[in-house]
């Protein structure tokens, strides 16, 4: 990745953790401020995506990641944060890459959204699903991810960041004034729904993975499908 790329990744997230001490800290204007510094942290992603030039097949294949992994969700919705959406994402960036695991978690929030509600909420797990995908396809050529326990515990932990994240952004949304109470108050009611997505992503892999990534790379194999999209922990 040139220097020009690098710096916006890193100035884009660097804006957006800006953002959000600026939001914690002000008696104000916390949703306005919160949409910019979630727009901030997805704004590299879209521009690379969309100056990148990809075959017809390639963005069919994103597309229909990121529906499967939405329409995951739907039938699930009556299990509070059970569902297969983050194994979904997972399995995908693990066999096309970082960039690719970020697009289909962002398009899996807006999608399955579109059944389950459109909310402020949506962007908050746009960015979520999208780092889980992104992380994921970082971290997917290195010893611990291509083991099952490595994996398990990658789900397992992202089950709690999600709820984690997703909490700032009910705090943000819901109370006027924000304090250690509140904070602790809230991520303690949160603990036993980051705990099910958790265990969930833990079942999903446990079960599914082995024959999801050997589809997945067959069909990247077979067809010759985003091979250049590869990001290295290196290159960032």
């Amino acid at each position: 990745m040139g220097k020009m790329k690098r710096a916006l990744y890193i100035g884009s997230l660097a804006a957006a953790v800006g953002l959000l001490a600026v939001v914690l800290w002000m008696d104000k204007y916390y949703m306005p401020l919160s949409f910019l510094m979630i727009g901030l942290a997805m704004l590299p992603f879209f521009i690379r995506f969309e100056r990148k030039t990809m075959k017809a097949e390639e963005i069919l294949l994103i597309a229909m990641l990121g529906a499967i992994a939405a329409v995951s969700r739907v039938p699930f919705a009556p299990l509070p944060s059970v569902q297969p959406t983050s194994f979904v994402i997972m399995m995908s960036a693990l066999v096309f890459g970082p960039e690719v695991g970020f697009l289909v978690g962002s398009i899996a929030a807006v999608v399955s959204n579109i059944f389950l509600g459109q909310g402020p909420w949506t962007p908050w797990q746009m960015f979520c699903w999208g780092m889980i995908g992104f992380t994921a396809g970082l971290l997917r050529n290195t010893w611990f991810m291509k083991s099952l326990w490595g994996k398990n515990i990658f789900g397992f932990s992202w089950g709690f960041l999600f709820g984690w994240i997703m909490n700032l952004w009910f705090l943000i949304g819901m109370y006027d004034h924000l304090s250690w109470k509140v904070f602790v108050s809230a991520y303690v009611a949160s603990f036993y729904f980051d705990l099910a997505h958790a265990l969930s992503n833990v079942f999903f892999i446990t079960v599914f993975s082995a024959i999801w990534l050997k589809i997945l790379l067959r069909v990247k194999s077979k067809y010759g499908l985003l091979h250049s999209s590869d990001i290295k922990l290196s290159d960032m």
